[in-house]
């Protein structure tokens, strides 16, 4: 039986955070900012700004400070012109489909990352409460995590019997609707199919590019998306969002509005369960383990790496024990860290080195079971040859820390800053090259207390030698404001 799950909503003026946890622990965080929320399931009337043939491939203007990025794969036209012409024809190429100036309905299927514009489709879907609807598309489709064949005919079968007979679109339905009954189905059948005809009207009467469909807030998008029979309760420290949630939920999904309530108590609600530490955490490339093992997740532009060690563990029989446990304990942990810090793309693991084919098995299977929580889609290959391994999880919004943090300017995100003792031999070399240009009475080093002490100290003596060499005084002064690699010389 799965755990019950409880949802936290932390709601201020300028940034709503949602919590996840499960028994106690946080299992999943989403922040949305007032002034930079995601833009990822949002219609745009769009303009087509450039096409570029050689990648097939075009930008896109939607209004955004980048221009986004359209293949011809996410072409819907592309597929029609496919259809029914057999397997084995090329796709219609995009210099064919597509022409500057070119007004164009498109969605965001990926939010702007780094330095990269969203990623685009004129594939539309719309998420209801139950169901999503596919305007373009005649398909009925069921979540793949409706495991059961029969449930799955019998749910096809039943919103066959409900879409409406004019209706040309398709419907997905979602994990949701496991238990829904024909009159929620039908309700959200009725309630995209209005949001659809709004969306088609807006097209008709805004200039490209424009905005003609914003996805629900955060909060909304809870109710909508991530509560389950197994959310015990959804807990707002808003009062008015509090109300807000109840309404909407009276209408899409009344049978969650005695779930949520509306905390009033005197400690913050995220630190009931000590969500900010859990976010502290989930900054840092440091996760310790229970047993004493750790593990290090490094997050690159390419790829994110998670590294396990037995760290201080010794509590096996011997040493291939002690790495089977370390690696079942990090096959769990790994998996929350996935979700916690919302990693996406490429993610390799690098397990402890096990010879037992059964003990890879075993943390194989432990890996995947943990993962089976994981409302976002992962895909897992077995052990390389060296050991390691590889899976993927579907990126589609920025993870924690690209969202909380920034690149540090001392290091300029190497994640380490030269030594004191080099700088010193640094400036050393910049003040002799200075001193075959220039003829100023002194050279003075403005730098941080660091570097200053060491002049002061083990590098006096090289100091001196210079400063007698140059035939000038060379004075020192501590700058508190500088980072460890910053420093000025100033010739007087």
């Amino acid at each position: 039986m799965p755990s019950s799950e409880d949802i936290l909503i932390n709601v201020t003026p300028f940034e709503t955070r949602v919590a996840l946890t499960a028994q106690g622990v946080v299992q999943e965080l989403h922040i949305e900012r007032s002034i930079q929320r995601g833009h990822v399931g949002n219609l745009y009337l769009g303009r087509v700004a450039r096409v570029l043939p050689g990648m097939q491939s075009a930008f896109v203007d939607i209004g955004q400070e980048r221009a986004a990025f359209i293949h011809v794969a996410d072409l819907r036209q592309n597929r029609h012109a496919r259809t029914g012409s057999g397997d084995h024809t090329p796709p219609t190429p995009i210099e064919k489909l597509l022409f500057e100036g070119q007004p164009l309905l498109v969605q965001v299927i990926k939010d702007p990352l780094g330095t990269k514009g969203a990623r685009l489709s004129t594939h539309i879907s719309i998420a209801g409460r139950m169901l999503v609807y596919l305007p373009h598309e005649p398909h009925i489709g069921i979540s793949q995590r409706i495991g059961n064949e029969a449930e799955r005919n019998a749910l096809r079968e039943r919103l066959v019997a409900l879409k409406p007979a004019d209706e040309p679109g398709g419907f997905i339905v979602r994990t949701q609707a496991e238990d829904a009954s024909d009159e929620e189905l039908a309700a959200d059948i009725a309630y995209l199919r209005t949001l659809w005809a709004n969306i088609q009207t807006r097209v008709r009467q805004v200039p490209a590019p424009s905005p003609v469909y914003v996805e629900p807030t955060l909060a909304q998008r809870v109710l909508r998306d991530m509560v389950t029979p197994d959310t015990a309760s959804i807990t707002v420290d808003s009062r008015t969002v509090t109300q807000e949630l109840r309404e909407w939920a009276q209408r899409y999904t009344p049978s969650v509005v005695d779930r949520i309530h509306h905390y009033s108590g005197n400690r913050p609600l995220f630190d009931t369960a000590n969500v900010d530490e859990e976010i502290a955490r989930a900054l840092s490339r440091r996760v310790d383990l229970k047993s004493g093992g750790y593990l290090i997740i490094d997050q690159t532009e390419a790829l994110t790496t998670v590294d396990v060690n037995t760290g201080g563990f010794v509590g096996g029989r011997n040493f291939d024990d002690t790495i089977f446990k370390t690696n079942l304990e990090a096959a769990v942990a790994i998996a929350r860290q996935l979700r916690l810090r919302n990693l996406g793309g490429i993610i390799v693991l690098d397990f402890i080195d096990m010879d037992d084919a059964g003990h890879q098995a075993s943390v194989l299977a432990e890996l995947n079971k943990a993962l089976a929580r994981d409302r976002t889609r992962t895909t897992v290959s077995g052990f390389s040859q060296l050991g390691l391994v590889e899976m993927t999880r579907k990126r589609t919004r920025d993870s924690l820390a690209h969202q909380l943090c920034e690149p540090c300017p001392t290091c300029a995100s190497r994640g380490t800053v030269r030594t004191p003792r080099t700088l010193c031999y640094e400036i050393l070399r910049e003040i002799l090259r200075e001193a075959r240009q220039f003829d100023p009475k002194e050279f003075r080093i403005v730098a941080a207390q660091a570097v200053i002490d060491l002049f002061l100290e083990e590098e006096s003596q090289h100091l001196a030698m210079l400063g007698d060499f140059i035939g000038k005084p060379i004075s020192l002064e501590v700058e508190a404001s500088y980072s460890q690699e910053h420093y000025d010389i100033v010739l007087l």
